[in-house]
């Protein structure tokens, strides 16, 4: 079936990425690397576009149904986590939507979520199970992770013996997001919520690892957003996409390198083969560079949703 799937979605011709939303009628609140907010009377239109980031810049191409499938990714895990933490989301249906969004619908759909507003905590938890990435590097220079010791002798991509929870800052386009310990962010946020947050994002990261695993991927690590409504603490933004998180592929994992990944990576690693410098301007990605991310964002989608086609 998964081949059938992607071979469905290569003979598909490639679509034109949207890369920009102009709503002129709308009153825009923000642009964050993939997301163009709108304000809507008391809530905000979250539309997510198919720019995608690298080193904390975005690209010069996008990948075209980005935005589809993390805001379709990202409903399903809202609705899968609702027993653990509400959330934001208002109605991702389009028809759901106010009058004034109604001349907009043809972009919107598939790509957009009316969202309550929230007032955001200033930090991102992140939640590790293996050693990878940043972690990995941290480890090998400190054998700590955000300093939290481990056990000597840990390989790359390791299972860690327990999740641990390694919180950053949140940066602005072109800033860089930036590890903090726990005592850090208690400083930030008070420690009330610091240690609630840090409690429900290891009971996500739990029980969407779980899910992972019955369809033979690993979530090796992931970040979460929160925010106060009026109401209660909420799950925000989005929530165990491609772009928050990094999959493996369950079948062939390894420990003692890199792995395959369903993520990012596949851009990360074309950009340090080019040896890009990490400042602006930021480069454009090379077709093959695009197709294989698309290619790999749809069949994390596919495998974890259960769903062969995106909604439109």
């Amino acid at each position: 079936m998964r081949q059938f799937r992607q071979q469905y979605y290569k003979k598909r011709a490639m679509p034109t990425p949207l890369l920009q939303t102009d709503f002129p009628t709308l009153q825009l609140h923000s642009r964050g690397k993939v997301r163009d907010i709108y304000a809507v009377a008391e809530w905000l239109l979250l539309v997510a576009t198919d720019r995608i980031s690298a080193f904390d810049y975005v690209l010069g191409s996008g990948i075209p149904d980005k935005g589809r499938i993390l805001t379709q990714m990202s409903r399903f895990w809202f609705d899968f986590l609702r027993d653990i933490v509400p959330n934001h989301l208002i109605s991702a249906d389009v028809a759901e939507f106010p009058p004034e969004l109604q001349p907009y619908a043809d972009v919107l759909r598939g790509r957009s979520m009316l969202v309550a507003k929230a007032q955001m905590f200033p930090v991102e938890c992140v939640v590790r199970g293996y050693l990878s990435g940043s972690g990995w590097k941290d480890y090998q220079q400190t054998g700590k992770v955000c300093g939290i010791p481990l056990p000597a002798g840990l390989r790359e991509s390791e299972q860690l013996p327990e999740p641990i929870f390694t919180p950053a800052t949140k940066s602005a386009v072109g800033d860089h997001d930036e590890n903090i310990s726990f005592d850090a962010m208690a400083a930030r946020i008070g420690t009330a919520h610091a240690e609630r947050l840090r409690d429900i994002s290891m009971r996500i990261y739990r029980a969407a690892s779980a899910h992972a695993a019955t369809v033979g991927l690993i979530l090796a690590d992931t970040k979460f957003e929160f925010g106060i409504t009026g109401k209660s603490m909420v799950l925000a933004d989005e929530v165990l996409t491609p772009d928050s998180s990094r999959y493996w592929p369950a079948a062939g994992y390894a420990p003692g390198g890199a792995q395959p990944s369903f993520d990012k990576q596949f851009v990360r690693d074309y950009l340090e083969r080019i040896h890009w410098n990490k400042q602006a301007p930021a480069p454009a990605l090379p077709d093959d560079v695009v197709s294989k991310t698309r290619e790999k964002y749809l069949e994390a989608y596919q495998m974890l949703t259960g769903n062969s086609e995106l909604d439109s």
